[in-house]
């Protein structure tokens, strides 16, 4: 990515409001998501908090596989800026919902916000990517989709920061309540100034029966040799953050010794460096789709993997929790951050060409559906890891051996990348 293109795509009508909706709708998810982990962890009586942290990852991605194909024919069918604007304004009573959870001090009802907040995300995520290749020349979606990781990954850092900000001390409900309302109504108004994409598959017949419709997207998928191979892989890249992101605060609480505000640190520092890897990722493109820097990001996701989990494997937790600055002047606390954000690094470049390739391999009046398909995918990916882990830690199965496995497995994921790699244009 040139230091020329950012400012056009950033300060375009065609990009910018798509960019600003989607960061601000990162930013309340992870800010919800963030306060209920924070809630779970350090503020409730729960005996298994590892696991239900877990679950409320597994909670907010289950949605993606049941809703992601309804999306897609949403926006292949209908304008797709005019999508994104009717879910952003649902997510407006979603967050109110989620205001009620916080006054109450209720996990239930602040798990069913989540959910919410994920039904609404799926229904998002086939507009959000199918539209880019509607507005944007080709040459220009690495860098946009570099933009919008970027973007992603920033606002989970700001969400992250202010939900763990928001949950210090039992928490401050009407501040809670500002942000999260606020954010949606943001998101909303930025939906508003999405240029109209026009429709796709006009003639096209919204299937009632998701599954059915679901099914027949990813037959459709599963057709196309290239498209299959993009989708397999993106799946791999939310895998492993989805369970990385999952197994971070626990490992930072429990083994590294960290309080609240370290647990925000290192989850700042592995938002910012997913962020840079998806820029380093569109700087190496130059405009072209190079699927070698996601087969680098691959092996490099493995070797960070592997050294967080021999770095923590057989330490001990201090029964006093530390703050940042101590945590990070230790040797372990150092080392530990040093793995999250090479694995975080490693993460960009592996998604940013693998999207792209996607992207502009699809046909333009399937293309929402086939990225619905893809998210389909992911999200089954995410949630039968999550559940896994969940159990996983539930029968003693430490994070750092966790770590371990995700090591090995991304390692030789790495490999058969390489083997059955496409030809990107």
């Amino acid at each position: 990515m040139t230091e020329q293109s950012i400012p056009p795509l950033l300060l375009s009508r065609r990009f910018a409001p798509l960019f600003w909706c989607q960061f601000f709708a990162a930013f309340n998810d992870n800010f919800l998501k963030t306060s209920l982990v924070f809630a779970i962890l350090f503020h409730s009586a729960a005996g298994d908090a590892g696991p239900l942290v877990t679950l409320a990852s597994a909670v907010f991605i289950a949605p993606f596989f049941i809703l992601s194909g309804l999306g897609g024919e949403f926006a292949d069918r209908y304008d797709k800026a005019r999508v994104a604007q009717r879910v952003k304004f649902a997510e407006i009573f979603v967050a109110a919902l989620a205001v009620a959870g916080s006054l109450s001090q209720s996990l239930p009802v602040l798990f069913l916000a989540l959910a919410g907040f994920g039904m609404l995300a799926a229904l998002f995520g086939p507009v959000k990517y199918g539209i880019l290749p509607d507005h944007l020349r080709r040459e220009q979606l690495p860098a946009a989709n570099a933009l919008i990781e970027g973007a992603t990954f920033v606002a989970i850092l700001l969400g992250t920061i202010a939900g763990g900000l928001a949950a210090r001390g039992g928490g401050d409900v009407w501040v809670f309540a500002v942000l999260v309302v606020g954010f949606s109504l943001l998101s909303w108004f930025a939906a508003l100034l999405i240029p109209p994409s026009g429709e796709s598959a006009p003639h096209l017949r919204v299937t009632a029966n998701i599954a059915k419709s679901t099914a027949a997207m990813i037959r459709h998928l599963s057709a196309d040799k290239r498209l299959w191979w993009g989708a397999l892989v993106t799946s791999w890249f939310w895998l492993v953050g989805i369970v990385v992101l999952s197994l971070q605060p626990t490992l930072v609480k429990q083994i590294v010794g960290g309080d609240e505000d370290t647990v925000t640190a290192y989850l700042a520092l592995f938002s910012v460096a997913v962020g840079l890897g998806s820029w380093l990722a569109a700087a190496i493109a130059r405009g072209r789709i190079r699927l070698g820097t996601t087969v680098a990001g691959a092996v490099l996701i493995g070797a960070f993997a592997l050294d967080l989990g021999f770095a923590t494997f057989g330490a001990v937790g201090t029964s006093a929790a530390s703050g940042p600055a101590a945590v990070l002047s230790s040797t372990l606390g150092l080392r530990v951050a040093v793995g999250f954000a090479g694995l975080a690094i490693a993460g960009g470049l592996f998604i940013v060409p693998a999207f792209a390739a996607v992207q502009a391999w699809s046909d333009p009046d399937y293309r929402a559906r086939t990225v619905a398909a893809v998210n389909v995918l992911n999200a089954a990916f995410m949630t039968v890891a999550t559940l896994a882990v969940a159990l996983l830690q539930q029968a003693g199965v430490t994070v750092p051996v966790l770590f371990m496995g995700v090591g090995v497995t991304t390692l030789v994921v790495a490999f058969a990348i390489w083997k059955t790699m496409p030809k990107a244009e």
